[in-house]
């Protein structure tokens, strides 16, 4: 056979298998493509993605492609992130005349009947609260109630058929997940921007005069400026999974870091201030503290992880459940807990009255234990506010005493749970928690008695009561009118 024979044979052989790669490659490359648009769709059969997903190559691919359009969670989320004015008065001095102090921010709709949830700073002491729509109208808003202690609001304007935006999962959000932020930062109004969720359960010390506070917020480096506050964070399905409420910065403006309430305790605080005008917290009862590689070393644990409890309530939760000082909790229902914020967050979202398992770590073993909550007087009644007009116009929220409450203080009476700004109450110096024992030389049972006096009465009124922590009598008096 001659070298050009040869020669002819080998070029053939070269380029038929060059164009077999690439037609190989092509069509490949095609299917690729296709079934990676199949995958996104959801459409695929799960026999197909099961062999599609042997390849490594393409599972690569399905892993690291991330979302470059955000248009249908934007088109979701923006209709039901509203603008918020807060009206308050405020004084310079005690011979001032008052001035009108203005708060902008932003809340989002949770229901087409105009439920409001939005961040109790924003409408924090407002005297008339104004809700501007994505569409331009406008609505004054009834306070439902407040939490300081996760700083969250829920308003009602009075409309139907409104967008809303439908409670995700924020349990299930993870770390490098994409999220939008919408809100009206600078009175930019439905304002959208795009980050990832750089951490989980983030305490940031912002809440610190409250005595009950949970902050475990969601990290994200979405851009949050002032006005964002009560906005939505939503993931790429237009789904809530938080509240924005804070930032991390040294200027006053968008470093780099921004914080939110996580969803799902939003959902229970919402629905709490709905159906009893305050939060229904349950507790465990414990002081807590986070575990370091100091302690995981001196209680034999492996890694660090749990929280220490460094003292229990007497007849609280965790002490009745046998639980008490130098023992870690590192479950909470099956779910790992690894550090205070986090374990107040799981605990959060429980009512009083709810049963827990809880797993804890004691003298180098595992243990179990079921604990019922409690709540802030240790008892797993569901207690309720009263907001009647009459206390509205005086400016306090009130209880009826708890049956274990009237045994102990071995009388009965109500509590004061609030007292709002520059109120006829607030003006007496009256402070919140005040047990009202008499109206008027009248011994009262209930709000309802109390309320029965105030009305019957055209004068001056005077209030007695005490407090739990100071001695003796504290009366209060004012003129109705």
């Amino acid at each position: 056979m001659s070298k050009q024979l040869i020669l002819i044979i080998c070029t053939t052989a070269l380029i038929t298998s060059l164009v077999s790669v690439g037609i190989f490659h092509l069509f490949y490359h095609e299917n690729e493509l296709k079934v990676i648009q199949e995958w996104r769709a959801q459409k695929v059969n799960n026999t197909q993605l099961d062999r599609l997903l042997r390849s490594d190559r393409l599972h690569s691919r399905l892993m690291s492609t991330s979302p470059t359009d955000f248009i249908e969670a934007a088109d979701l989320s923006t209709p039901a992130v509203v603008f918020i004015e807060s009206i308050s008065d405020s004084n310079k001095d005690n011979f001032s005349l008052p001035n009108r102090a203005l708060s902008t921010g932003s809340g989002v709709i949770v229901s087409n009947d105009g439920y409001i949830v939005t961040n109790n700073h924003v409408i924090e002491n407002a005297k008339k609260i104004q809700v501007l729509l994505n569409d331009n109208r406008e609505f004054e808003a009834n306070l439902i109630g407040t939490d300081p202690n996760t700083d969250l609001a829920l308003l009602k304007i009075e409309s139907v058929g409104l967008p809303f935006l439908m409670f995700g999962n924020s349990d299930s959000a993870r770390i490098g997940e994409w999220v939008l932020a919408v809100g009206n930062p600078f009175r930019l109004q439905s304002t959208v921007t795009a980050g990832i969720i750089s951490a989980k359960a983030r305490n940031i010390n912002i809440l610190n005069s409250q005595q009950y506070r949970i902050e475990s917020f969601i990290q994200t480096d979405a851009a949050v400026n002032p006005g964002n506050s009560g906005g939505a964070l939503v993931n790429t399905a237009g789904e809530l999974v938080g509240i924005n409420t804070a930032i991390m910065t040294y200027s006053g403006s968008y470093e780099g870091y921004s914080f939110s309430i996580p969803s799902n305790l939003v959902r229970k605080v919402i629905a709490d201030l709905k159906e009893f005008g305050v939060v229904q917290r349950g507790l465990l009862g414990v002081t807590i503290e986070n575990v370091d590689d100091v302690k995981a070393k001196q209680f034999g644990l492996d890694r660090v992880t749990g929280v220490y409890i460094s003292n229990t309530t007497k007849s609280g939760a965790a002490d009745e459940a046998g639980l008490h000082s130098d023992d870690i909790i590192l479950e909470v229902n099956g779910r790992k807990v690894a550090s205070v914020s986090e374990l107040q967050e799981i605990i959060g979202i429980f009512r009083p009255g709810i049963e827990v398992t809880l797993t804890y770590w004691r003298d180098g073993a595992v243990q179990t234990a079921k604990a019922v909550l409690k709540n802030q007087i240790n008892s797993t009644e569901l207690i309720a506010t009263r907001k009647d007009p009459i206390l509205v116009q005086l400016g306090f929220e009130l209880r009826d005493l708890s049956e274990k409450e009237n045994k102990e203080f071995n009388q009965t009476g109500v509590r004061v749970l609030s007292i709002y700004q520059n109120s006829k109450i607030f003006k007496t110096n009256m402070a919140p928690n005040y047990i009202i024992t008499s109206v008027n030389n009248k011994k009262i049972k209930s709000v309802d008695e109390l309320i029965a006096i105030i009305n019957s009465s055209n004068d001056k009124i005077t209030l007695d009561g005490f407090y739990e922590k100071y001695k003796g009598k504290y009366p209060y008096s004012f003129y109705k009118d």
